[in-house]
């Protein structure tokens, strides 16, 4: 099915069942902003200033347990999302940050609103993609929420030059993700919870210090049944 990159960006999102999205419009994100509008089923809370949106997609991660979803323009508008990013790798919070960004024959020349936000928040996020070809759109959107949401939940950006999302490209989601190198694990070290076992074993007044993370990932019954 042909369609823009803006467009597939959409169906990405409506295929991830994605509901609400967090943003502020701008230039580099407005052919998104576009498609986004004739969609029936993603309603879009807008923010007053962009740092409010990935707070708000936090803070709808933490309820719903789904990836929180922001979007947001290139330059000011995407630095802005720093904070909220790096609060949510700190806490474990499933996020897709989407980011418009100028032409992509233009990156490296520092031209107006451009930031290199997928170097900028490198230090604090689980994974980052700069599209660079329309047609890898379904593929990286795919990626990006099957990395935020399994193992350890994270942010996940993804920075979208803005002829890319004009772009036209034939549309198909894949089905499946399969990253080399990307295999989470949930299971324990079986010999480090042996020694566990029995360091509590031979406490006389165990303390079990819980956090959030055990509400994050749905445990709360487990760490009832350990206490008990």
């Amino acid at each position: 099915m042909n369609m823009t990159g803006a467009q597939s960006m959409v169906r990405c999102l409506e295929e991830e069942d994605v509901s609400h999205i967090f943003g502020y419009p701008g230039a580099t994100i407005s052919p998104f902003y576009e498609a986004l509008y004739h969609s029936e089923s993603i309603q879009h809370i807008l923010v007053r200033q962009e740092q409010s949106a990935a707070h708000m997609a936090s803070g709808y991660a933490r309820i719903t347990g789904k990836a929180g979803v922001c979007v947001v323009t290139s330059g000011p508008g995407a630095t802005n999302l720093i904070t909220g990013i790096a609060t949510a790798y700190m806490d474990s919070i499933p996020l897709v940050a989407i980011t418009g960004q100028v032409q992509s024959y233009l990156l490296g020349r520092d031209i107006f609103q451009e930031v290199d936000i997928t170097g900028a928040v490198s230090p604090f996020i689980k994974h980052t993609y700069l599209i660079k070809k329309a047609e890898d759109i379904p593929r990286i959107f795919k990626e990006a929420f099957h990395i935020a949401t399994t193992g350890r939940p994270g942010p996940v950006l993804i920075d979208v030059p803005i002829d890319m999302q004009e772009a036209e490209i034939d549309f198909s989601y894949p089905e499946e993700v399969n990253i080399r190198g990307y295999k989470p694990t949930i299971n324990g070290n079986l010999k480090q919870l042996k020694k566990v076992v029995k360091t509590i074993a031979a406490a006389e007044r165990p303390l079990i210090c819980v956090g959030g993370g055990a509400f994050c990932a749905k445990a709360q019954v487990q760490v009832r049944q350990l206490c008990e």
